[in-house]
């Protein structure tokens, strides 16, 4: 443990910030200024050209500051091991939709001190910022302090100053999720088609890019065109024997078809994906609980049918947090009521 920064805390209040206000300004979690302040971590490289503008010291001023009262901290090979258990537990906590457990697991690493040049414990905390976001995504948390967009901004610097360029690719394609989620699906469909020939990314990565091209376009009323997108999806997710994402495609596919105005299509579509369900986690039954929905809404008989199918699936999405599938299921009732 460190002691107290005191020339920091002095430098941080003579430029008239709070803890709080100044960890907004520099985009971060609002508890991390007061752990710099009591040498129980210290602000990344990339962070420090701002921290010192923010307190209007130079970069040697800035590293006098942080040197008083610094604790000298390793990490012996063991913490980085439990480290990297506690971060696969987080992703199988995502996958359950178990987000205060996900959410604890994090917290144990994201306030500690990550040295400076120490490769290993760059990319365990890029990671964990990483997986943060997908927390904060799946929980709706789109954009603003303590958004999935800040978390993935964060990892990306991480992963740009350890020249990782695949991480930073698939982040870009994680920035292109949340716009087309913030309803920006043009711009997002532009970032997608992009990324789907990036040699950065891996073939799955890339299949995935092009599938949500057309998910994208299909939100913006293009389901046309979302469907040349889609189809060859499809195809190379099968060659790829990625059977998660190609049942989801099939989703996908149905609901671009009922867009299109081809039910028999989009009905045959959506039954095989009944027929090939991913799993069973609360999220993967609220999308294809969702999606089923919307498509029976489509017939007025099959019309209550979808309407308690979705009242499952806002169910479930409450129970467990997600409310930005809360929000699309409210959409889809909205627009059907303004039908009927």
């Amino acid at each position: 443990m460190g002691t107290r920064r005191h020339g920091l805390i002095r430098a941080r209040k003579a430029a008239g910030y709070t803890q709080e206000t100044l960890a907004i300004e520099l985009g971060l979690d609002t508890t991390t200024v007061g752990q710099w302040e009591r040498g129980k971590s210290e602000p990344l490289p990339y962070k420090r050209p701002k921290l010192a503008r923010a307190l209007g010291v130079t970069s040697r001023g800035l590293e006098e500051l942080l040197a008083e009262g610094a604790a000298v901290v390793s990490r012996p090979s063991a913490d980085y091991e439990t480290w990297t258990d506690d971060l696969d537990r987080v992703a199988v906590c995502l996958g359950r939709q178990e987000f205060d457990l996900a959410k604890l697991l994090l917290d144990r690493w994201t306030g500690r001190l990550v040295p400076s040049g120490d490769g290993r414990g760059l990319y365990l905390y890029g990671r964990s910022l990483r997986l943060l976001g997908d927390l904060r995504q799946d929980q709706g948390v789109l954009t603003g302090p303590m958004s999935a967009r800040q978390s993935y901004g964060r990892a990306m610097a991480v992963f740009r100053e350890l020249g990782s360029d695949r991480r930073v690719a698939q982040l870009e394609l994680q920035l292109a999720v949340l716009d087309e989620m913030s309803g920006n699906h043009e711009p997002a469909a532009e970032q997608y088609r992009q990324l789907a020939t990036d040699t950065r990314l891996d073939a799955r990565d890339r299949t995935r890019a092009q599938l949500w091209v057309g998910t994208a376009l299909s939100k913006a009323g293009r389901n046309a065109d979302a469907i040349t997108f889609i189809k060859p999806a499809i195809r190379q997710f099968e060659a790829l024997e990625e059977p998660q994402d190609w049942s989801v495609a099939f989703q996908k596919l149905a609901l671009a078809h009922r867009g299109d105005g081809d039910l028999s299509q989009a009905g045959v579509a959506f039954q095989v994906a009944l027929d090939h369900r991913p799993g069973d986690a609360p999220m993967q039954r609220v999308r294809l609980d969702t999606a089923h929905g919307h498509l029976l809404l489509s017939d007025p008989a099959t019309a209550d049918s979808g309407l308690k199918l979705l009242e499952g699936a806002a169910a479930t999405s409450t129970q467990y947090g997600m409310m930005h599938q809360l929000q699309a299921i409210s959409g889809i009732r909205r627009a059907y009521e303004r039908q009927a």
